[in-house]
């Protein structure tokens, strides 16, 4: 069986195994642009599980593309808060500001991928699934189950970009969408990782590989790994936050940081050297976070003063908060958020 004749054949058994074993998911409750785009940028390098309540949450707040563009980078931020990777809440705002200005969402992959924070993969998933077109959204779990349908061991790089193109024909009309998520539903509960379970999976007979030895695995980088002392600054009140000015988190609350390992007795001579002179420093104990490609092993500090930390040329950018505002309305990352439980 050729290829082209493999892909084609592909939609008549994945669609019926479709049908009677998909999930229930909130964003298939509904099929405009607005909200596909929502789910798919959510999505993004996040669990179908994690991404639920915020999708549920966030549509709630803001229901249309005009709320969206509308929303206070603030409150967007804290909508946004426990799914990480704030920049893309930030690309979907710019987007929605465009799409508001030409009067509705484009219709085309093409056009779609020209839209702020928006790439090949979410451009077709809107297209196919909002708009029925036969336009591919091509992910690792697609890669990974089109690889081993047609046995193809190149890297998932060229892979991707065959499969944007060899999908086309592959799409039965009145049914662009369905096969869409099909195709990811067979990635995420059949065609797995490891351990794939070939006896239930409903291509099994035309399926070259079999086995999870496609797609060939590639080597992570090794994630840079950065020191940083974390200063939790409090009084009976409530505590003080900066925004992040630059780098990843940007714009985001923290607590004072510098990137270096300080000993209990370099920390209080630091203090005292930026002029607070009734402090009472305590250790916190040692926090890691895990990004992308970046670790930071936190030694952190809870700095308890009755002074203005604010007054201190050394920590103007910190703002002091009451303890229910940092909780309720301040967009603080989960890089962070375990300060919370010492104020």
């Amino acid at each position: 069986m050729e290829r082209t004749e493999k892909l084609c054949a592909l939609s008549a058994p994945l669609l019926a195994w479709y049908d009677k074993n998909k999930r229930d998911l909130p964003w298939r409750l509904d099929n405009s642009p607005y909200r596909v785009w929502v789910s798919e940028i959510m999505l993004q390098q996040t669990r179908v599980e994690a991404a639920k309540e915020h999708y549920i949450r966030f549509l709630r707040e803001l229901p249309t593309v005009s709320a969206l563009a509308a929303c206070p980078e603030d409150k967007l931020l804290k909508l946004w808060e426990g799914l990480g990777y704030y920049s893309r809440a930030k690309n979907m705002q710019k987007a929605a500001r465009e799409i508001v200005s030409r009067g509705g969402f484009p219709d085309t992959a093409e056009e779609l991928e020209k839209l702020p924070g928006v790439g090949k993969y979410t451009a077709g998933a809107i297209a196919s699934i909002s708009f029925g077109k036969p336009s591919p959204a091509v992910d690792g779990n697609v890669v990974r189950v089109l690889s081993r349908i047609l046995g193809d061991a190149e890297p998932q790089e060229i892979l991707r970009g065959r499969y944007f193109a060899e999908l086309v024909p592959a799409y039965p009309q009145g049914r662009c969408g369905d096969f869409t998520q099909s195709l990811m539903e067979l990635g995420a509960l059949i065609c797995l990782p490891a351990s794939p379970k070939c006896l239930l999976c409903p291509v099994c007979g035309i399926c070259e590989t079999k086995s999870d030895a496609l797609p060939e695995k590639k080597e992570k980088p090794a994630r840079k790994e950065t020191d940083m002392t974390v200063f939790v600054f409090k009084n009976e009140g409530g505590i003080w936050l900066k925004k992040r000015e630059s780098g990843v988190l940007s714009g985001l609350a923290e607590f004072y940081n510098t990137e270096e390992k300080l000993s209990a007795a370099q920390a209080e001579r630091f203090l005292c050297g930026a002029g607070l002179q009734n402090v009472t420093l305590k250790r916190a104990g040692t926090h890691k976070h895990v990004f992308t490609h970046l670790v930071w092993h936190m030694t952190a500090y809870i700095a308890e003063t009755d002074e203005d930390v604010a007054a201190l040329p050394a920590f103007s950018s910190l703002r002091f908060y009451a303890k229910k505002e940092a909780e309720e309305s301040v967009s603080i990352p989960s890089a962070f958020r375990w300060g919370l439980k010492y104020i």
